[in-house]
């Protein structure tokens, strides 16, 4: 058995472990079952406000991005750049061409 079935076993019979425990106190044992029901709601609501809270944060620190159109420019004068850019280096490959022929006769 690997690793990870190992785990995974372990995992399974944890949690109906923990199931059968907190089943038996809520049902079975009076003088707990109100604390657990309390600690239990506590824990849920305490994890869904921690996430939500967790999102407020991400959204207020994070920084609003750029508008489409910004981005679009940005892009085109790039295109821009990089067409001249290569004309440019088409120019000097025919004069490099020339100069060569030039040399060879």
């Amino acid at each position: 058995m690997s690793r990870d079935q190992i785990i995974g076993l372990l995992l399974l019979v944890g949690s109906i472990i923990v199931i059968v425990v907190y089943g038996w106190i809520i049902f079975f044992i009076e003088a707990w079952s109100l604390i657990l029901l309390k600690l239990t709601a506590f824990i849920g609501v305490a994890a869904v406000l921690g996430i939500l809270a967790w999102i407020g944060y991400t959204l207020a620190t994070t920084p609003p991005p750029k508008p489409i159109e910004e981005i679009e420019k940005e892009i085109e004068k790039e295109l821009k750049e990089l067409e001249e850019s290569m004309k440019s280096e088409e120019g000097k490959g025919k004069e490099e061409k020339k100069v060569e022929s030039e040399s060879k006769q």
